[in-house]
C-alpha cells in the first residue's frame, strides 16, 4: 500500500498550510504534491512558497503563480461581483509588489502538470496532477461537469487518476474504474464550511482509494492578519463566510 497527499490553492494562508502538512506528517505519508496557486488573498505568499521549498515539495503553477511570475495583467471575471473586481486587482498588486524575486523565479521555473506512475505489487498506477485541466491552469471544472469532460481528460492523459484543483470545491468522481478528483482548497475554500481541504489517494494493488480531509485551522487568526496588511478586507470577510465591502 502506497498513501499520497495531494494539496492546492494556498493562496498565501501560511497558518492553514502548516495544519495540512502536519496532519499529512501524523499520517505518515512521505509523498506530497501541491497543485499550484501559492500566493495572492494572504499575507504569507513569500513563505508559503518558502515551506514548499524547504520541504522539496513537488509542486506545479497555478495560475496565480504564473501572473505573478511573468508579471501578467489582471483580467476582470464575469463571475465575480464588482466588489470582489476590486479587491482581486488590489490583493494581486500586493503579490506583485512584496514575492521576492528568488520567489518569482520560482515560480516561473514550476512545471505546468505531473504525471506519477507508481507500482504497487504487480500493478502500475498512473496519475495525473493539473492545476485546472490538461490544456489550461484557468479552467473552471466543476464537480456538475458532464462526465464525458472528465473522462476525456483520463483517456487523454492515459491514467486511472487525474486530480486538479483552482475551483477551490472539492469533489471524487468514480467511473469506468477511474477517478476525477478536486481535492479542494488549502487556504481559501469556497466550499460553505471554510475548511482547509487536500486529498489522500491510498494505492494497492487492487484500487485506488480517495479521501478528502478537510481540517480546522485558526482562520479568524489569518482573518486579522489579513485586515492588518495592505490585501482588502475583502478577504478576510470572504474566510468568514461575511459579506462586507472591499476597504
Amino acid at each position: 500500500m502506497i498513501q499520497i497527499a495531494v494539496f492546492s490553492d494556498v493562496h498565501g494562508n501560511l497558518p492553514a498550510l502548516e495544519v495540512v502538512l502536519n496532519d499529512i506528517e501524523k499520517r505518515g505519508i512521505q509523498q506530497k504534491y501541491c497543485l499550484g496557486d501559492l500566493v495572492d488573498f494572504a499575507p504569507w505568499g513569500n513563505e508559503a512558497i518558502e515551506k514548499i521549498k524547504s520541504l522539496n515539495i513537488a509542486c506545479i503553477m497555478g495560475n496565480h503563480d504564473e501572473r505573478i511570475a511573468f508579471d501578467i495583467p489582471v483580467i476582470p471575471l464575469s463571475k465575480h461581483s464588482p466588489e470582489e473586481t476590486e479587491a482581486r486587482f488590489l490583493a494581486i498588486d500586493h503579490s506583485k509588489k512584496y514575492i521576492t524575486k528568488e520567489n518569482k523565479v520560482f515560480l516561473s521555473q514550476l512545471p505546468f502538470h505531473l504525471k506519477l506512475n507508481y507500482k504497487v505489487g504487480k500493478k502500475h498506477w498512473n496519475i495525473q496532477l493539473v492545476h485546472s485541466s490538461l490544456e489550461s491552469n484557468d479552467t473552471y471544472l466543476y464537480e456538475n461537469e458532464s462526465d464525458e469532460v472528465f473522462q476525456n481528460m483520463l483517456n487523454e492523459s492515459q491514467s486511472d487518476v487525474i486530480v486538479m484543483g483552482h475551483t477551490h470545491m472539492s469533489f471524487t468522481k468514480y467511473f469506468d474504474e477511474k477517478w476525477a478528483i478536486n481535492g479542494g482548497s488549502v487556504g481559501r475554500s469556497r466550499e460553505e464550511n471554510r475548511l482547509a481541504s487536500y486529498v489522500v489517494l491510498t494505492l494497492d494493488e487492487e484500487k485506488i482509494t480517495p479521501e478528502v480531509i478537510q481540517l480546522n485551522y485558526p482562520l479568524e487568526e489569518v482573518a486579522l492578519e489579513i485586515e492588518k496588511s495592505e490585501i482588502p478586507n475583502y478577504y478576510a470577510a470572504f474566510l468568514r463566510n461575511e459579506s462586507v465591502s472591499v476597504i
